[in-house]
């Protein structure tokens, strides 16, 4: 069964009703769903597929044109061989006509790859014989770096000739969700928090089984598909895999800034800021400043992908365990302890994602959303406050404060955070939100009715009532 997707395929079903000549590019990290996005829209449509192989460019020109062929000569058994790209784009040209038909190449980094004049020979026959057609044409990748500076970017030949481009993203929480609508909302957000909402990576969890069972089948049993998952990427994706893990591992074990991971690695802080900057294009690592910041002297990285999160926090300290057979040690010594508070950031993420997509009464427009830290004069100590809303023209701002814990949200919350808030000068009106698992005593529920306080607990981020209500969407 298909989910989610919805704004994307609304946007690509008008695309396709234009009856003229498109070109959407489509990319995003491994294992989010642009494959099966892209079935989904092409379903019940005329269509060539073809997925491209990490190869040279004769088996792939051998593969495209199997793909053509199979759709031109659909009784043919034994098919001809393209020359060249030239002369595949020129056949299709001449033979579609005034049809309507979507050309899907995949992994396209992979082809381009192969031939490196193959953007160019497209850009000729986009401009030249494409234009005047009703060809729909797909380009796909999950290499980020090569589809946002080799496709997209302005030195690419093909710059400026897509009509649409789509950078597939992660679900959200609330996104995340329709996966397992049976599950509570608890369980839900565990299943976001090992997972990160990427699709493939939910279908691994059972909701017939508790998130207990689900911890130990998919990352403390040595033979599941998420436990070698982290590695694999590292892998397919990188030539220097042992040097990335450590960097990770480093970050994972609280090296924030660069000199201490460069330190914890023993790589010189010039070369480990490269590694970091793959990282970051992978989307695996994430570099955060404070939200009103401008200086880069306060930057800090932490891992953005939740699933190596939940990996590098729980598998490598039980690898013996894990290894010997001992999964029951290993999940109640070694995590179950510890699962609320790897939550605490998880949390963060989800109340993030429901200020900017699914609030619909926000006092402010959206500027600028994040953390915020620095430090207190009069008490002499490091401050943080979890969520800080710039509004678009600097003068206002949300504070927010998130905790995932089963105890009641009290007034000395509000009271702390209030204080820290007046940390940041030059702002004429402050807003409150407060964000709790199981709730807020019954003082702090009547103070923030009487000071505007909003007060959302865990149940409010996801209503499947309101499932694709108050989406924000931007071309």
């Amino acid at each position: 069964m298909f989910i989610g997707r919805e704004r994307e395929l609304d946007r690509l079903e008008k695309m396709y009703r234009s009856d003229k000549f498109e070109c959407a590019i489509i990319y995003g990290r491994r294992r989010v769903g642009k494959t099966t996005l892209i079935n989904e829209f092409s379903k019940g449509k005329k269509t060539i597929f073809y997925v491209g192989l990490e190869s040279n460019v004769n088996a792939n020109l051998e593969g495209f044109s199997k793909a053509i062929f199979s759709y031109t000569m659909p009784e043919a058994t034994i098919y001809p061989i393209f020359k060249s790209f030239d002369e595949s784009f020129e056949y299709i040209a001449t033979t579609i006509k005034d049809e309507r038909l979507i050309l899907v190449i995949d992994e396209y980094p992979y082809i381009a790859g192969s031939d490196k004049s193959l953007s160019s020979v497209l850009q000729k026959h986009i401009d030249y014989t494409f234009k005047n057609t009703k060809l729909f044409i797909i380009l796909c990748g999950s290499s980020m770096s090569f589809m946002e500076y080799q496709v997209l970017g302005y030195k690419s030949p093909l710059y400026g000739r897509r009509t649409a481009q789509f950078k597939i993203l992660p679900f959200t929480y609330y996104e995340s969700a329709g996966f397992n609508p049976h599950y509570k909302n608890e369980d839900n957000a565990m299943v976001y928090g090992m997972t990160g909402g990427v699709p493939l990576y939910i279908e691994k969890v059972s909701s017939n089984t508790s998130i207990e069972q689900n911890i130990k089948d998919n990352f403390l049993d040595k033979n599941s598909f998420l436990f070698e998952e982290p590695s694999n990427l590292l892998k397919q994706e990188l030539r220097e895999p042992q040097t990335y893990n450590a960097i990770i591992t480093a970050v994972a074990n609280g090296a924030s800034r660069l000199n201490e991971i460069a330190t914890k690695t023993g790589l010189e802080t010039g070369v480990c800021s490269k590694y970091l900057s793959v990282l970051i294009s992978l989307g695996i690592i994430k570099k955060d400043s404070p939200v009103t910041e401008k200086s880069a002297k306060k930057t800090i990285y932490l891992i953005g992908d939740k699933l190596f999160n939940f990996w590098y926090r729980f598998v490598p300290g039980n690898m013996a365990s894990i290894m010997s057979g001992r999964i029951e040690s290993a999940y109640n010594k070694g995590i179950k302890p510890y699962l609320s508070e790897y939550m605490g950031r998880v949390f963060e993420d989800m109340c993030k994602d429901y200020l900017l997509f699914w609030c619909k009464d926000l006092p402010i427009d959206i500027g600028a959303i994040g953390q915020w830290w620095g430090n207190d004069p009069v008490e002499k100590r490091q401050v943080q406050i979890d969520i800080v809303v710039a509004s678009s023209d600097g003068k206002s701002a949300i504070f927010g404060e998130c905790r995932y814990k089963n105890d009641l949200m009290d007034n000395s919350v509000l009271d702390e955070l209030i204080y820290e808030s007046k940390l940041i000068g030059g702002l004429e009106d402050r807003y409150y939100y407060l964000f709790s698992k199981t709730g807020f005593t019954d003082r702090l529920k009547a103070r923030a009715v009487e000071n505007g306080v909003k007060l959302v607990v865990l149940d409010d981020l996801y209503n499947p009532q309101t499932r694709g209500q108050g989406l924000v969407w931007s071309e």
